[in-house]
């Protein structure tokens, strides 16, 4: 039924119909692409390359899948998609596959599938490839063995541990290996980037643990053959030899050498590097093999164009003085014309001549020198289409003849005295032409009768002359100097100097440098020279006989470079120019130079003298030999035995004299140094103790004790002028007491009558201390005015009022007792009582109470007091007592060691020499006893009683002693 039939209202059922044929048609498509599964698998491995080989039958689809995997850890080791070949004969398909480790490390379980896109068959059945480390093999092993690699590979190694031990590491030669475990008893590391091997090879070492058990495997890294210059030539126009070179180090010995063969011809083994051919070829081969690969070069020549003659053999000469004449002979006939170098060798020098001609056998040699040793070689090539010289004839000797000697060069030394030396530089071994057997000098005309001939022997190079005794023999004060040398084969010619006397001064001596190893000497030209120059040089140190040297220099130079081996340094060298040098030699200039400078070898020679408080050094001079250098100058030190201490640097190098001034006497060193540019030396040290001038001395202290005498003079004269204003300053007149009563009755207790202001009672106590006391009490009466004293203050105008206790005397001294005043009453005092009157000095202040213990006892307390201290002499009163003697009782000291020393120094009543308000002891008089109430007199007396300030009396002796004097001068003017 066709479509084209169906109504249109069937057209939706013809629509169902297509769709369902199609998809029928579809299922019987995907039906039909059915894969079939590889089957019969085989594994064929390749344990050197490490390629694993795998063939099966089936599967129709262009592509498989192909998983390895380790067996015993089931880890994957390679799956991909692979196109496999098929075998037209036997069907089968194959793919090869490279591991990385060695086959032997583990057991590799394999499986395909055939793939066509996106479908895939079912995987074959697992075929296991075994490995080394099955049970069944328990050795300790390790793989890949004996691997050759070319260099920069990376290799994997594998180390099967044996069963029942326990990996411990491997080792690449010294270098520790990272492992990775590929199954239970193989482990494998990798060496990434191997660098070549030695001659033996690189090891690899694995051990294990316990049983320190080693096994290993060896490796050999290198480079395949590249041999280079391959070239073949023939040396008798009939054979050939093949050559080439090895190129880089192949780093691989014994079995694994590079083998070589030329046209598959073996040739010898490694080390030759070369073929021979009894025919020519005209095309060759060279392959070179190895185990890591093969190279190979050609070459191609005509005979003609690669002839290399052998060397030349049977070398002989005919030699004379001057020149030789060198003969050889051939091993092969050459009829072809050849071209040969001729190398001499003399004294270390080569020269290189070369000579042509068809078949050359023999060459000349000339411009030799006579007595000359020389090496001889040969060597030759094609001179037609050159290819290369053949090979160096064995070296040949030979020795020229002696000639006659070249002139001496001769030169003239003259000392100060015009005697010297004819001097000669000895012939070299070019110059001599032989041995030399004599020099002959001649010193005369030898056309004059008088001849003056030396023979020296050949060692001698001088000869002594007289310029004075030779030149008496001539009229022109001119003398001839000739020298010859002679050897076996003659004379030389003779090499003359005229000498001649001169008074002519040397030149000024320039400074030369040396720079450069030489010594630069410059000089101006002068146009009336016309002839040569020489500059001689000398050790300057030198006077007599001297070792010159001397050199020529050409007519109009003004410079020359002086050099010389036997320059040594710390030497100064004297360098002279002269003119004309070989007719009338004269001086024209002069230098003086050191090859190096050094300090000086030997100090100055010092000495050190006083001169009153300074000391001058002086020195001398350093000897020439031992300056060592120019010198710049001294340096002069203060050594105090650890440090020097520049005083002065004297630039002038002439300076033989130093100064240090203003020196104290003590002991002192100082040092001298002399420096050159190079520095200082060790320097010469002195010491010297300075002493003081006796005259000086005495002369100071005679102007001392005049300076003094001058000025008390001076003092006296001013004095004495100002003696009327010096005794009213210093000692003014004492106002006579005055004394009122009458005092002309008769001798009689003493009774005065004090005023009522003026009371002193005298009080007998034999309870307290023996000695008579003066206290001063507070007066009770009223005077006449009714006035009351008691409490109300007293008129410090009136005279205090003091009583004078009588007891019994003690020759000890007496201790102030101070009552209070509580305890100043009637009952303590006795009924006799003396009344003593003040004079008219009056107090401007108020009384002084003295506070007295009532018991008497000076324990427990120091008396409050800050004034004097009054003394009792015992005994009845005297108005003038002296000082207590010595042998008084010290027993009873005071408490207070004040009060005791005041006692101690008043010995009773003593009169008042002076009162002197204007006096330097002013101030220490204000502090005595009762500095406002003047001093009590004694009804026979006209002098103060009471002492005035005890404790200044030691300063008062002392200013008495110093101002008798003063008394003295001034006793005239007392009225």
């Amino acid at each position: 039924m066709r479509c084209s039939s169906i109504s249109p209202a069937s057209k939706p059922n013809c629509r169902l119909w297509l769709i369902c044929v199609l998809s029928i048609w579809a299922l019987n498509a995907d039906a039909k692409i059915v894969l079939t599964v590889p089957h019969e698998v085989s594994l064929s491995p390749n344990t050197h390359t490490q390629q694993l080989s795998m063939s099966w039958l089936g599967g129709d689809a262009a592509t498989f899948d192909v998983i390895i995997l380790r067996t015993e850890f089931n880890e994957t080791v390679f799956y991909d998609t692979v196109s496999a070949t098929v075998n037209p004969m036997s069907g089968r398909h194959q793919w090869n596959w490279t591991s990385v480790e060695p086959l032997e490390c583990t057991s590799l379980s394999i499986k395909i599938r055939s793939r066509d896109g996106q479908t895939t068959s079912e995987w074959s059945n697992t075929e296991i490839l075994q490995g080394k480390d099955v049970p069944s093999e328990i050795n300790f092993q390790m793989y890949p063995q004996d691997r050759i690699v070319p260099v920069g590979t990376n290799t994997t190694f594998c180390c099967i541990v044996e069963e029942g031990t326990e990996f411990a590491g491997m080792n690449y030669s010294s270098t520790v290996m990272k492992v990775k475990r590929l199954s239970r008893r193989t482990y494998a590391s990798t060496v990434v980037n191997q660098k070549a091997s030695g001659r033996t090879g690189t090891n690899v070492v694995c051990s294990s643990k316990y049983k320190q058990s080693l096994t290993g495997a060896v490796v050999f890294v290198g480079y395949p053959p590249q041999p280079t210059d391959f070239v073949c030539e023939t040396y008798d126009l009939v054979s050939a030899v093949c050559r080439w070179k090895e190129g880089r180090n192949t780093y691989l010995h014994g079995k694994r050498v590079t083998r070589y063969s030329v046209n598959k011809r073996d040739c010898p083994k490694e080390g030759s590097n070369k073929c021979s051919f009894s025919q020519w070829d005209g095309n060759w081969t060279l392959v070179a093999v190895n185990p890591l690969g093969h190279s190979s070069l050609t070459d191609s020549a005509e005979i003609s164009h690669r002839v290399c003659p052998v060397a030349p053999v049977d070398l002989g000469a005919v030699v004379h003085a001057w020149d030789a004449t060198v003969m050889w002979k051939w091993t092969y006939k050459y009829s072809l014309p050849l071209v040969c170098q001729v190398e001499l060798t003399n004294s270390g020098y080569n020269t290189k001549l070369i000579f042509t001609g068809v078949g050359l056998q023999s060459v000349v040699l000339s411009n030799l020198l006579p007595y000359e040793d020389y090496d001889l070689q040969v060597r030759c090539g094609a001179q037609k289409n050159f290819w290369k010289w053949g090979n160096w004839s064995d070296v040949f000797t030979f020795r020229t003849k002696s000639s006659a000697p070249d002139a001496p060069d001769v030169w003239m030394w003259m000392n100060r005295d015009n005697t010297g030396l004819v001097v000669w530089k000895p012939l070299t071994r070019l110059q001599s032409h032989g041995l030399i057997k004599r020099y002959k000098v001649t010193l005369c005309d030898p056309k004059e009768e008088q001849t003056c001939i030396k023979s020296l022997p050949p060692g001698t190079c001088s000869v002594p002359v007289n310029l004075t005794q030779l030149a008496s023999f001539r009229s022109d004060n001119k003398v001839v100097a000739t020298v010859t040398a002679e050897n076996d084969a003659g004379v030389s010619q003779p090499a003359i100097i005229r000498l001649h006397l001169t008074d002519v001064e040397p030149p000024t001596l320039s400074r030369a440098v040396y720079t450069d190893n030489s010594f630069p000497l410059v000089w101006q030209h002068q146009a009336n020279v016309t002839c040569s120059y020489v500059v001689e040089w000398h050790d300057a140190t030198c006077s007599h006989d001297c070792h010159v040297e001397w050199i020529k220099v050409a007519a109009g130079s003004t410079n020359i470079t002086v050099e010389s081996d036997n320059f040594q340094p710390g030497v100064r060298y004297n360098f002279s120019l002269y003119s004309c040098p070989y007719d009338s030699p004269q001086k024209k200039q002069c230098w003086q130079g050191y090859m190096q400078e050094l300090t000086p070898s030997r100090p100055v020679p010092l000495s050190v003298t006083q001169e009153g408080s300074s000391v001058v050094l002086t020195w001398g001079e350093i000897p020439l030999v031992d300056r060592r250098g120019f010198l710049l100058g001294y340096n002069v030190y203060s050594n105090n035995g650890f440090k020097l201490t520049l005083l002065a640097n004297l630039s002038d190098p002439g300076a033989r004299k130093f100064k240090v001034q203003g020196l104290s006497a003590s002991s002192y060193k100082f040092t001298v140094k002399a420096y050159t540019s190079a520095g200082e030396d060790t320097g010469s040290t002195v010491s010297i103790m300075l002493e003081r001038n006796i005259y000086q001395l005495i002369l100071e202290m005679l102007l001392s004790l005049g300076g003094i005498s001058i000025f008390l003079i001076i003092v006296t004269i001013i004095c004495y002028k100002k003696r009327k204003w010096v005794k009213k300053a210093f000692y003014p007149d004492i106002p006579e007491p005055k004394l009122p009563g009458d005092w002309s009755r008769t001798q009689g207790p003493l009774n005065v009558k004090p005023s009522h202001h003026s009371l002193v009672h005298i009080v007998e106590r034999p309870d307290q201390d023996s000695k008579e006391a003066l206290v001063v009490i507070p007066e009770q009466d009223e005077d006449d005015d009714g006035y009351g004293i008691g409490d109300e203050p007293v008129d410090t105008d009136e005279p205090h009022s003091l009583r004078y206790y009588n007891h019994v005397v003690d020759e000890r001294p007496i201790r102030p007792r101070f009552p209070d005043s509580s305890a100043s009453s009637s009952s303590s005092m006795d009924s006799a009582h003396t009344d003593v009157t003040y004079t008219g000095i009056q107090t401007s202040g108020t009384s002084l109470v003295f506070q007295l213990d009532p018991q008497g006892s000076s324990e427990g307390h120091h008396p409050q007091v800050d004034q004097g201290v009054h003394c009792g002499a015992g005994g009845d009163y005297q108005p003038q007592m002296h000082p207590m003697a010595s042998n008084i009782d010290t027993s009873l000291a005071s408490p207070d060691p004040f009060l005791e020393s005041q006692a101690s120094n008043c010995g009773g009543y003593k009169p008042q020499n002076s009162w002197h308000l204007d006096s330097p002891t002013e101030a220490c008089e204000r502090s005595s006893l009762a500095p406002s109430l003047g001093s009590p007199t004694s009804v026979a007396s006209t002098q103060f009683l009471l002492p005035d300030g005890e404790e200044c009396g030691e300063e008062k002796r002392q200013l008495s002693s110093a101002s008798t004097w003063f008394t003295n001068l001034l006793s005239s003017t007392k009225p």
